[in-house]
């Protein structure tokens, strides 16, 4: 009897913490997806988004276009860069649930204001 109560508690602290984590989404994702996590959880709630629910609403092309650099600066684009391309997983700079540092920080003098970790 207990263990049963025990286990029962640790389920709701874990529901709870679920759902105290689904709220920290940000104002323009929860506008688009609400509560619903599988939305870009596609490979289950405890894994990152893959790159393809990402894409369903962001088109690579497009962010690329978005955040193009003059001629002398085209490869500090992070969305088309010269070390991936536009292959660079989107994980790898942008957070939903924590910010992020951009993976090019860790060399580069990474500047963009409108970045969204």
């Amino acid at each position: 009897m207990k263990t049963l109560k025990m286990m029962l508690a640790m389920g709701l602290l874990c529901l709870s913490s679920a759902a105290v984590q689904a709220v920290e989404i940000r104002d323009h994702h929860q506008e688009v997806i609400g509560k619903d996590c599988k939305t870009c959880h596609d490979n289950g709630i405890k894994q990152f988004p893959s790159d393809q629910a990402c894409q369903q609403c962001h088109d690579v092309d497009e962010l690329a276009e978005t955040t193009a650099r003059s001629e002398e600066d085209k490869w500090q684009n992070p969305h088309n860069n010269l070390h991936y391309g536009k292959e660079l997983p989107c994980q790898e700079c942008h957070g939903e649930h924590k910010a992020k540092e951009p993976i090019c920080s860790n060399c580069h003098t990474f500047k963009y204001d409108k970045h969204k970790k």
